[in-house]
């Protein structure tokens, strides 16, 4: 039953997730705090620290480990399946039937996409700030990750800050013992340090394979792999490395890869899916399908093994007062980075006119104080810009 609970659940936001990774905690945050209250504010927002320090796509790691949370390995897979599967589909389908589809003519309902993130975002950002920063020093630490982020924005550099706020947290805030805490996955360490084990045993091995076998899948899984392994900062992250693996060795035009890319960003779900187009139009993938799913896999796989081998470890190390201290001080750190994002990339590739700053706070109206819930805001935001600028 809860395996169903968590697919469904999990569908349900691959469905109506747009925005991209940040709006996605966004839409995480209201589902699985607010909503359904499977995880309280505080250990979500310790997972959503977790998966900043953890390569791969951020928001599809805090599903699956709230997936893992509530219903073990397979719920963690499940929940992968059902966030992953809609975007997934929508790009090998498109994918395959590229030349007979034209979407550039749809610019005002993809515009309305990204004005409607906007003001998810932000009432995730405001619910978040309340529970999180409840005093001056942790709203300091909030406001000022978030300046010197918009002065220099890079993956690296959100790293060091949350170490950075980490720090501060155990010498200057303090551990509130009444603090809610709800265990996020107690696991297995065995179970953890073997997939760990089996992590960096792929990273290592597949080059290897790649020389000595002359195989079509081990090279495109090797490459998807490593992709999804090295990357840190999310979804668009990846996009460079992967075009670097699959546009210089021939397998995917450059204009197929820049079509699929600009696609990805009008579909809900997160980008990584975006690895099944490449996989569906590769001029040398074993078949459409097959390659898709080859390059899906891969892609996503060095974020699950990471996600369950490094939880059993995190949640004891989050119940440790040092540890708790630290958390106060990254959770802070987390609300700046959103907040720094807010900014850009959400509000600079999306509200360009007055019109578009109207959607947003009428958007935001509907949220945070109608309350209505967010993938009828989403449809409702995209008609009226539809109608707007037609």
């Amino acid at each position: 039953m809860k395996l169903i609970q968590v697919f469904i659940t999990a569908l349900k936001l691959g469905c109506t997730s747009f925005g991209g990774p940040i709006a996605h905690l966004s839409y995480f945050h209201d589902e699985y705090v607010t909503k359904k209250k499977w995880i309280s504010a505080h250990a979500y927002a310790d997972l959503v620290a977790l998966c900043q320090f953890l390569p791969g796509p951020a928001s599809s790691q805090v599903g699956m480990a709230i997936g893992l949370s509530r219903a073990g390995i397979f719920g963690a897979i499940v929940s992968w399946i059902g966030f992953t599967l809609p975007s997934a589909l929508i790009l090998i389908l498109f994918g395959l039937g590229l030349s007979h589809l034209d979407v550039s003519n749809h610019k005002h309902w993809l515009h309305g996409l990204k004005v409607v993130a906007v003001a998810v975002v932000a009432q995730a950002i405001l619910g978040m700030g309340k529970k999180l920063c409840p005093d001056k020093e942790r709203i300091t630490i909030t406001i000022l990750t978030s300046v010197l982020l918009l002065f220099i924005n890079s993956a690296l550099l959100q790293i060091l800050v949350l170490l950075v706020s980490g720090i501060i947290g155990i010498y200057f805030l303090k551990s509130n013992e009444e603090l809610p805490h709800e265990p996020i996955h107690k696991g297995n360490k065995l179970i953890g340090f073997l997939f760990i084990s089996f992590f960096l045993l792929l990273l290592l091995l597949l080059p290897v394979l790649r020389q000595v076998f002359n195989s079509t899948e081990i090279q495109y899984f090797d490459s998807f792999y490593r992709a999804g392994a090295l990357v840190f900062g999310g979804g668009h992250v990846v996009l460079p490395l992967l075009q670097a693996e699959v546009v210089p060795t021939g397998w995917v035009k450059n204009d197929l890869f820049m079509a699929g890319y600009g696609f990805s960003n009008a579909i809900p779900g997160p980008l990584f899916a975006f690895s099944s187009f490449l996989g569906a139009v590769s001029s040398v993938a074993p078949n459409g399908l097959l390659g898709a799913i080859l390059c899906l896999v891969a892609a996503f796989l060095p974020s699950f093994l990471l996600v369950v081998g490094v939880l059993p470890f995190w949640e004891q190390l989050r119940t440790n007062q040092v540890i708790r201290k630290a958390m106060l001080g990254i959770n802070a750190s987390v609300v700046g980075i959103l907040l720094a994002a807010l900014y850009t990339p959400v509000w600079t590739s999306a509200v360009f006119s007055p019109k578009d700053f109207a959607l947003v706070i009428v958007g935001f109206l509907l949220l945070e104080f109608w309350k209505l819930p967010s993938w009828l805001v989403v449809i409702a935001t995209v008609v009226i810009s539809f109608v707007i600028y037609l």
